[in-house]
């Protein structure tokens, strides 16, 4: 369907949302939206579609502009970053997802601009480092709508990648959105961490785990490190303010067979205002069978 027509086929059906994710900016009274088909004229049908692209158009020049930032980073994969059809490919995972999300919820972030910045370009912050560069299994825990798996999936597509998640009505949009956009080698399961850490064929098969936005440190790194081969690493995707989740995490580290030091990399380059943060570390002793406990136990009982 055509931008203008779908606009006005979600005007006529009182979508509200959809409405003010378009960048219309209308008064809401009683909590219904003040727009209906009478007052939505064809003069602020065009406004809309005026408003969405100009949002669209300073997402797509912000999401240039981290691109070129990340390619400037040592070892960073510089070519393909900087490729039109990467940013494409970034540009239209936006767009399924905003759309999907018309039905089911599956972020809380859809203006555009926003959605760059706090999705695609954080989900690439580790781009360049070398834990990143050297993993070929990659496995991207509580994944949710994909991030940050997806965008990574999409910069690297000679890595293998396994998303899980806990609900399937994301596991099942993750997969129909990988087949989309001609991702081979990603999957989604739909299987809580503290199962799925148990099978034997995810348990330490992986070099590198990921995970964003899930839980207190401690409870990640239960989450993540029975995943992880010896020798391989986490990134957890936080903020600056939860380095003193660190110290919280000293017993952690020893029990899942981590090493006790953390390195917090913040990138400044990428999101300069974000006050988000990378926590590393890398295991080098095997897991115990007993970890991950039961489901529910990692958050009521931290380690």
């Amino acid at each position: 369907m055509e931008k203008e027509a779908l606009i006005k086929e979600m005007v006529r059906r009182g979508d509200r949302n959809f409405v003010q994710n378009q960048g219309a900016k209308r008064s809401l009274a009683g909590g219904k939206a003040s727009i209906c088909n009478e007052e939505f004229g064809q003069n602020n049908i065009a406004y809309t579609c005026q408003r969405f692209d100009q949002c669209f158009q300073k997402a797509r020049v912000r999401l240039e502009q981290g691109l070129a930032a990340l390619a400037r980073r040592e070892n960073a994969p510089s070519a393909r970053l900087l490729e039109p059809s990467f940013a494409e490919a970034l540009l239209e995972l936006m767009r399924l997802v905003l759309e999907r999300n018309e039905a089911v919820n599956l972020t809380s972030i859809t203006e555009p601009l926003e959605f760059v910045c706090d999705q695609l370009l954080d989900s690439l912050a580790c781009t360049g480092r070398p834990e990143m560069e050297s993993a070929k299994k990659v496995v991207d825990i509580g994944s949710g709508a994909g991030f940050p798996g997806l965008p990574l999936a999409l910069l690297y597509p000679d890595k293998m990648f396994l998303l899980t998640d806990a609900l399937r009505k994301r596991t099942d949009f993750v997969n129909e959105t990988a087949a989309a956009l001609g991702l081979s080698d990603v999957t989604a399961i739909h299987m809580r961490a503290e199962e799925a850490g148990h099978v034997s064929a995810y348990r330490e098969q992986f070099d590198l785990a990921v995970c964003r936005a899930v839980a207190t440190l401690p409870v990640v790194l239960e989450y993540t490190l029975p995943f992880v081969k010896v020798g391989g690493n986490l990134f957890a995707y936080k903020t600056v303010q939860a380095k003193g989740e660190i110290e919280e995490s000293r017993l952690a580290l020893e029990q899942l067979g981590a090493s006790p030091d953390m390195e917090t990399f913040t990138y400044t380059d990428l999101l300069p205002d974000s006050g988000y943060a990378l926590y590393i570390t890398v295991k080098n002793r095997p897991t115990p069978d007993k970890y991950p406990r039961r489901a529910g136990i990692p958050t009521k009982v931290p380690l």
